[in-house]
């Protein structure tokens, strides 16, 4: 059980500390970005800000996809290209060499979902494999990641998660899922290349633990190749953290662990309400924050036998994990830990963590326009649903975007000071 007892050096209170890392600094935030793809983007938040709008665009998008209505010309130059690298890895790249130019790695995130057929399995492993490939040797791909229902039926997992008998077509069907997970995991670990298991919804999650903790029973030597996900939004995680590091040490294993705060917060309320059952997430946002930051120190205390990366767009806990680098005596582009955004979000963390020499990397979704408009929907209503992260993205665009203006007109002024005068 981890308490707050067991750290009384790292309060709850991230927001005492200083470092130099500052993310209000916009000129270092989106040095990246010209003024019109600034203002394009202000533009984006400002309409997924509005719940409104984005219930009537998922409304009608879905419509336009069931009634076979080209969209991809909307979707492209708009929410497309804030949220994703492009349509394939190759089209990827472009994005890919501008975040290497400012040192924030990629990590390259197949986001097809919503499949059901085994050809369609079998195609999105391999193009997991493809991202490995990409990423061998290239320190520029420091992660690749992929999602158990991408390669596995939801419902099967969900059977196998309630301990249900399966029939023989399912027992055969599930070694299929395990091969393909075993090739990826086995792909990843001859590239050396670390990976991410992705958490999913609760009543599935269970059998993805055991599939994690079995690839890096198996292949964590003494590196951690095999990454688990933990959603410290429920309120079981923090002690799942501890017994998973015990696995980890009675294997003689190094432990590979991403933490985020989840994704799945209103379904996972609705459900545990409809069915009546205790719901497995947290009460508040305080206590999420809290067993997010104390996991973050519970790490921090065991990076002799573990390494992670801190999946978070809250600026108060990456520079809760800044403070403790330091206090730590810890450099910042330690291989043991990582920060880690969505593209298209937060680059003001992004940008200034790894301007300050810290490993940074950014989820990069790919995919073909059409299938990925699911992962899209729900970036949208995530900006709406999290409590302030649309207006602090638009903040922090007019913030820049007016420094901008102001010193242009410095400039300007400067330049008619110093023009000679006609006699």
């Amino acid at each position: 059980m981890i308490t707050e007892a067991t750290t009384p050096e790292f309060p709850h209170n991230p927001s005492v500390f200083t470092s130099e890392v500052n993310f209000d600094n916009t000129e270092v935030a989106f040095q990246s970005k010209s003024d019109l793809k600034l203002r394009k983007a202000y533009w984006l938040f400002k309409m997924v800000g509005r719940t409104s709008f984005v219930k009537l665009g998922k409304w009608l998008t879905y419509l336009a996809l069931k009634l076979r209505i080209p969209i991809a010309w909307i979707i492209r130059p708009t929410i497309f290209q804030q949220f994703c690298g492009g349509e394939s890895i190759e089209r990827c790249a472009k994005t890919t060499k501008i975040l290497d130019a400012y040192n924030i790695g990629t990590i390259l995130d197949y986001s097809v979902e919503g499949k059901e057929t085994e050809e369609d399995f079998e195609k999105t492993a391999k193009e997991i494999i493809k991202t490995i490939g990409a990423a061998e040797g290239n320190p520029h791909i420091p992660f690749c990641v992929f999602k158990v229902t991408g390669v596995a039926r939801f419902d099967l997992l969900h059977k196998i998660n309630e301990d249900e008998k399966l029939t023989k077509d399912e027992k055969e069907e599930f070694a299929k899922v395990h091969e393909r997970i075993e090739r990826i995991c086995e792909t990843a670990n001859k590239a050396r290349t670390p990976v991410f298991i992705d958490a999913e919804e609760s009543w599935i999650q269970d059998t993805i633990d055991s599939i994690a903790e079995e690839m890096m029973a198996k292949y964590n030597d003494e590196n951690a190749i095999i990454y688990t996900t933990l959603q410290l939004y429920r309120h079981d995680k923090l002690d799942y953290l501890t017994r998973l590091l015990d696995m980890a040490q009675k294997k003689k294993i190094r432990l590979g662990v991403k933490l985020v705060r989840g994704a799945y917060m209103e379904k996972e309320r609705k459900r545990a309400d409809d069915m009546g059952y205790p719901s497995p997430i947290q009460p508040d946002k305080e206590s999420c924050d809290r067993d997010f930051d104390s996991a973050m120190v519970f790490c921090m205390e065991h990076l002799d036998d573990m390494s992670f990366c801190a999946g978070t767009h809250n600026e108060e806990s990456c520079m809760y994990l800044v403070q403790m680098m330091k206090q730590f005596n810890i450099e910042g582009p330690d291989p043991r830990i990582f920060f880690a955004q969505l593209f298209g979000m937060s680059d003001h963390i992004s940008f200034n963590l790894s301007n300050a020499g810290y490993n940074v990397a950014k989820y990069v979704p790919y995919g073909p326009i059409r299938e990925v408009i699911p992962y899209l929907i729900r970036r949208a209503e995530e900006n709406t649903s999290v409590k302030g992260q649309t207006s602090r993205e638009l903040g922090l665009i007019m913030k820049e975007l007016n420094r901008r203006r102001s010193m242009a007109g410095n400039r300007v002024n400067k330049r008619s000071r110093n023009k000679p005068q006609s006699a």
